[in-house]
C-alpha cells in the first residue's frame, strides 16, 4: 500500500490564499455595514455582523479547498452536516444577508473577483435603494389590542361598542383561556380613528374590563414581538 503524502499546495498560490481572504473580508465588512446601516427593528445584534464576515471569509476558504474536486466537495458536504444552529433568525431580512455574504465568498473563493465586487456593490445599492424610499412599506399603520375579560359573562359585545367608538375598523384574532380558565383574553388588530390616541382606547377598554389588563401595541410591524 502507498501512504506517501500528496501535496496539494500546487493547486493555489500563496498570492490566491491572500486575495481570496482579504477580498472577502472587505466585501463581507461592507455588507455589515449595509446591514447595519439599514436595520430599523429591536433585535441588532452586533455578533450576527461580526458572524456575517467570519462567514464569509470561511465560505471563501471552503471554496479553495474545494477547488473542481468533486469528492471533496462531498467531504466537506458530510463534514458540515454535523454542524447544528440554535439561535432562530428573528427577521427574515437576516437571512437575506446570510445568503448575500455566502454568494459572495463563493464568488471570491472560486476566484471570480469581478463578479464578487460587482455583484456586492449592486445589491446592496438596491438594499440602500429599498430602505431609503421604504419599498413596499404597507402605509395602513394597524395596532394590535389585547384585552383581558372575566371568564364568565359576554364581554365581546360591549368590547366592540368602545372599538367602534375609537377605531374605523377592527377584527378580532384570537380568544384563549389564560390564568387556570379565570380569564379570557381577546387579541384584535384595529386602525384607530385620526385623532383618537391609543391612551384614550385604553381608558375606554379598561372600564369594562374589572380592572384586568389591557395592552395597545403600536407599531408592532416594525417591532420584534
Amino acid at each position: 500500500m502507498n501512504f506517501d503524502l500528496q501535496d496539494l499546495t500546487g493547486t493555489f498560490s500563496v498570492t490566491d490564499i491572500v486575495v481570496a481572504l482579504a477580498l472577502a473580508f472587505l466585501l463581507s465588512s461592507i455588507i455589515g455595514w449595509v446591514y447595519r446601516a439599514t436595520h430599523r427593528n429591536v433585535s441588532y445584534s452586533q455578533s450576527y455582523v461580526q458572524t456575517l464576515v467570519i462567514l464569509g471569509m470561511l465560505v471563501s476558504l471552503i471554496m479553495l479547498v474545494v477547488g473542481s474536486n468533486i469528492a471533496r466537495a462531498f467531504a466537506l458536504v458530510g463534514a458540515l452536516s454535523v454542524v447544528r444552529f440554535r439561535n432562530a433568525i428573528k427577521e427574515t431580512r437576516d437571512v437575506g444577508f446570510i445568503f448575500l455574504v455566502m454568494g459572495v465568498g463563493m464568488a471570491v473563493g472560486t476566484r471570480f473577483y469581478s463578479l464578487g465586487v460587482i455583484a456586492t456593490a449592486a445589491i446592496c445599492l438596491v438594499i440602500f435603494v429599498m430602505f431609503r424610499f421604504s419599498w413596499f412599506q404597507l402605509s395602513v399603520q394597524r395596532q394590535v389590542v389585547k384585552v383581558q375579560v372575566p371568564a364568565d359573562g359576554n364581554h365581546t359585545a360591549t368590547i366592540s361598542d368602545a372599538l367602534i367608538a375609537h377605531t374605523t375598523e377592527f377584527e378580532l384574532v384570537s380568544m384563549e383561556s389564560i390564568r387556570g380558565g379565570a380569564l379570557t383574553e381577546l387579541m384584535y388588530t384595529v386602525r384607530l380613528k385620526k385623532g383618537s390616541e391609543p391612551s384614550d382606547l385604553i381608558t375606554a377598554l379598561s372600564a369594562l374590563t374589572s380592572g384586568q389588563r389591557v395592552t395597545v401595541l403600536t407599531g408592532y410591524d416594525q417591532t420584534d414581538l
